[in-house]
């Protein structure tokens, strides 16, 4: 009975839970992945290659795509503020979150610049930033990769 009295309470409440918003000066650990002030925050929507991951030009000539995409995003940030809102936390303990910098979405930029895919298991939300890149054939859409979900099972080769 208490048990159900209790419940019944929390359920009465309001929610007073909301996203928190991390800003500050952040490091880039991979193209999909922040660190701002210790916390790990992964870029919701999207998922870049992993950082050693390799793609195939249209010349058959491998280059670090992975590595790339996270220069990339650094280059992006450089040293300036960004702030995230957070989403999610994942079953890592990672902080998902839509991060921005001077008005521009980070997330975003990375799909429309061809450095990450639409991450459509958990997300719609960047599909057509990743169909202006394909058709561009911006950077990793400029030959061939594995998709970064099937590169972490193990698949090397496209």
């Amino acid at each position: 009975m208490l048990r159900l009295t209790l419940t019944l309470c929390l359920l009465l409440l309001p929610l007073s839970i909301s996203a928190e918003t991390i800003t500050g000066v952040a490091s880039v650990i991979d193209g999909d992945t922040l660190e701002i002030r210790g916390t790990r925050i992964r870029l919701h929507g999207i998922d870049a290659p992993e950082s050693s991951q390799r793609c195939t030009r249209p010349s058959s000539q491998e280059w670090r795509c992975g590595q790339q995409a996270a220069l990339a995003l650094s280059d992006q940030i450089e040293r300036r503020s960004v702030s995230c809102e957070e989403r999610n936390i994942d079953r890592y303990g990672r902080t998902i979150a839509v991060c921005s910098q001077g008005g521009v979405d980070l997330n975003s930029w990375m799909v429309r610049e061809g450095w990450a895919v639409a991450y459509r298991q958990y997300s719609r939300d960047y599909v057509r930033e990743e169909a202006d890149a394909r058709r561009a054939g911006r950077n990793i859409w400029s030959g061939s990769f594995v998709m970064p979900w099937d590169w972490r099972r193990g698949a090397r080769t496209p």
